[in-house]
């Protein structure tokens, strides 16, 4: 299926930008490929330029020696060769442009997007061009899912659920049974359950008892996990998807206690992740359903208000939740106010985790869901988490 490149146009001239300068070398920028719909002809040695403007035709600059490598795109294709043939043709493509969108982020700020290298932009600045960022429009034309997107979501949802209500199970018999079971004996038997069901992942997953589990992103290894015991405070964190052409993730956190009643202190700290986890998902549908407009950090804010409210402020280390897609860490808005200030607007079609956590030196506790934000509402996508899960062994 070819960009939608009117769409595109549209809003741009609603973002104020005079156009949208995408540029790749040796295949660094995915986003370019994922936006304009495509894949490079031949090799890919050499930098290509495509300029879409907001109005008129689009072109493109290419190397004499890889002249066919956007061949796919509409547009007339200028040639250079040496590199002022390179600033001259460059000059020429964005014209009289003053301002053009690039995968780019002042400061930083949204690490997913900023694809450019600072010579490059120094390169388009240098040709009096200012030079704005691409993460509104990159969220709207690659972050947003098709219907189909949203099934396979949905199906990896309900068989990622099932093995990990077989993951805490596993534990259970084995500490009954008086067997050993590490964390990375659990980390294969997920691994496994994945396979069976058809699903893939990257890494992963995370397995944690106790201190382990206040390490937002460890991963149990064969030669170093810890046994789980009974007594064990146990953290699983899974994520996968479907292994089909377009698929996108499922990304969930839950927590158990190895015993028949879990510590108070154990339970207050889930109550108190679980309520901020709720409270975000809350400020989430309360937008969409009164069509407010809504921004990433504005997520974070809400459950980050309810953990320090509580006391636990210094504890919640990470951001509230990050944008899913084909990758797991998607491009779309963040719901982040600490790592980042997000800004970007939480708009319909994206997803993204809900998943604050407290992380104390004894034990941590995450609770992670998934929200799908509609035209007029939102959703979680899964199951959700109410009580620590109590391993009776």
């Amino acid at each position: 299926m070819a960009a939608d490149l009117k769409a595109i146009q549209e809003a741009l001239r609603e973002e104020g930008l005079d156009g949208w300068l995408f540029f790749d070398h040796h295949e660094r920028d995915p986003l370019a490929y994922r936006t304009l719909k495509f894949r490079p002809q031949g090799t890919m040695s050499r930098r290509w330029y495509y300029f879409l403007p907001a109005q008129g035709e689009p072109a493109g600059l290419v190397h004499r020696i890889e002249p066919h490598v956007i061949d796919a795109l509409p547009g007339e294709k200028r040639i250079y060769s040496g590199w002022a043939a390179q600033f001259d043709g460059l000059r020429a493509l964005v014209g009289g442009a003053r301002r053009v969108a690039m995968q780019y982020s002042p400061n930083c700020a949204v690490p997913y997007v900023s694809m450019v290298d600072g010579g490059t932009i120094d390169l388009i600045r240098g040709l009096g061009v200012e030079v704005g960022s691409s993460a509104n429009l990159i969220q709207l034309f690659e972050a947003r899912w098709s219907a189909e997107q949203l099934e396979m979501h949905l199906e990896a949802g309900r068989r990622v659920d099932a093995v990990r209500a077989a993951a805490f199970a596993r534990v259970g018999e084995m500490l009954r049974a008086g067997s050993e079971v590490r964390e990375y004996d659990i980390k294969v038997f997920v691994r496994e359950g994945f396979e069976k069901a058809g699903l893939e992942t990257d890494h992963g997953p995370i397995v944690a008892v106790n201190a382990h589990a206040s390490d937002p992103h460890y991963e149990p290894e064969a030669a170093s996990s810890a046994e789980i015991r009974r007594g064990d405070a146990l953290l699983i964190d899974l994520w996968a998807k479907l292994k089909q052409p377009g698929a996108v993730y499922y990304d969930i956190t839950w927590t158990g206690y190895c015993g028949a009643a879990a510590p108070a202190e154990i339970e207050n700290v889930f109550t108190v992740v679980a309520g901020a986890r709720d409270r975000a998902v809350e400020r989430v549908k309360q937008a969409r359903e009164s069509g407010t407009e809504l921004r990433g950090f504005e997520v974070d804010d809400a459950a980050r208000g309810r953990i320090m409210a509580n006391g636990f402020g210094e504890y919640f280390v990470h951001r509230t939740g990050h944008s899913i897609g084909e990758d797991v860490h998607g491009t779309g808005a963040n719901m982040d106010n600490l790592e980042t200030h997000d800004e970007r607007k939480v708009i319909a079609g994206t997803c993204f985790s809900i998943e604050p956590g407290i992380y104390l030196p004894e034990f941590g506790i995450r609770s992670e869901v998934n929200v799908y934000v509609e035209e007029k509402g939102a959703r979680v996508t899964g199951e959700i988490q109410k009580e620590p899960i109590k391993l009776s062994v």
